[in-house]
């Protein structure tokens, strides 16, 4: 049995919003931070909130905070002190020292940035990082085209989600509308994202032709007919994207590091993890795992009982380090 408490928190930045999970008939038990992915829904969505519960039913006090950014399908620097921060919050909640954060997605990045921040690290006990990225430049050129890069510099081809170009065009609509359709091309894609189309489609109707051509093209899922000016704009946001990044800024990091990765992820690669695992310090690493059990952090129901049990050998080892 567990309790749920809807709650805010102070941190110098501003209050945030989170939810809290407790075990019952645990005395002071080992606290879990965990942070959701790009999703308008956040730590409502069902499957958040089934694996929220699921880690305070085995003993652990959870706390979801909201990333509001995230929620809004924007990778930027704003999680990064909201990570941070919550750790240190359920840290002094607790008072049994410091707390393992497990990210999802895209806010794995953000939450290696907060890790090897020294204002963030000493309340951090672990990290895990769970279909995270290393290089978001990197990750969003993969998304255009299709194809991922290895840390050997070899490109493989992998059908990418479309969902993921969209978010994209949605975070950096100036570079793809006109200043006069900006809000309601905000709008409309807003609305596709959330996946309710036919809210989406008056607004459509309202844009310039050019903006119309590019709003069809993305609801279209036609990715290649935005290529070109996906991968202009990639290009021109480089400083934007590297500053959100871990990419090469973990040398100093000194929080213990768990990655795992879906094998057939088509939103973050795995050759991203085969990245992080070159960037983490080694000593930091403590466990890493590609495995076909998931796709982009969703599980798959095709895999045998061999790769199972690996994950559940990777699971255990990342619960017993959080107690």
């Amino acid at each position: 049995m567990i309790t749920t408490d809807e709650l805010t928190f102070p941190t110098p930045a501003g209050p945030i919003p989170a939810r809290l999970y407790l075990p019952l008939g645990v005395n002071h038990p080992p606290g879990i931070v965990i942070t959701p992915g790009i999703h308008h829904l956040g730590i409502t969505d069902p499957r958040f909130v089934n694996l929220s519960r699921a880690l305070a039913a085995s003993g652990f006090a959870v706390l979801a905070p909201v990333l509001s950014a995230l929620a809004d399908y924007h990778v930027d620097a704003s999680s990064i002190p909201t990570i941070g921060e919550s750790a240190h919050w359920l840290e002094q909640r607790l008072d049994r020292g410091p707390v393992t954060v497990i990210a999802l997605s895209f806010s794995g990045g953000l939450a290696l940035l907060a890790a090897q921040d020294p204002q963030f690290a000493p309340h951090i006990r672990a990290l895990v990082v769970f279909g995270g990225y290393d290089d978001l430049a990197r990750v969003s050129r993969f998304l255009a085209t299709g194809e991922a890069e290895l840390p050997d510099g070899r490109l493989i081809p992998i059908k990418a989600h479309d969902y993921g170009s969209a978010v994209y065009v949605y975070a950096h609509l100036p570079q793809f509308f006109a200043s006069d359709d900006l809000s309601v091309a905000h709008e409309a894609l807003r609305y596709w994202l959330w996946e309710q189309p036919g809210d989406a489609r008056p607004w459509v109707t309202q844009l310039s032709p050019k903006g119309r051509d590019t709003m069809d093209a993305l609801m279209a899922r036609r990715i290649d007919l935005l290529r070109p000016q996906l991968l202009n704009a990639i290009r021109d946001d480089a400083q934007e994207l590297a500053a959100i990044s871990p990419q090469g800024t973990l040398k100093n990091l000194r929080v213990p590091v768990y990655i795992v990765h879906g094998a057939a992820d088509n939103v973050i690669p795995y050759t991203e993890s085969l990245w992080l695992e070159r960037e983490v310090p080694k000593k930091m690493l403590r466990g890493f795992l590609i495995t076909p059990v998931f796709g982009h952090v969703d599980p798959r129901g095709a895999s045998g009982w061999y790769e199972k049990l690996r994950l559940i050998h990777f699971l255990a080892e990342v619960l017993r380090d959080s107690t």
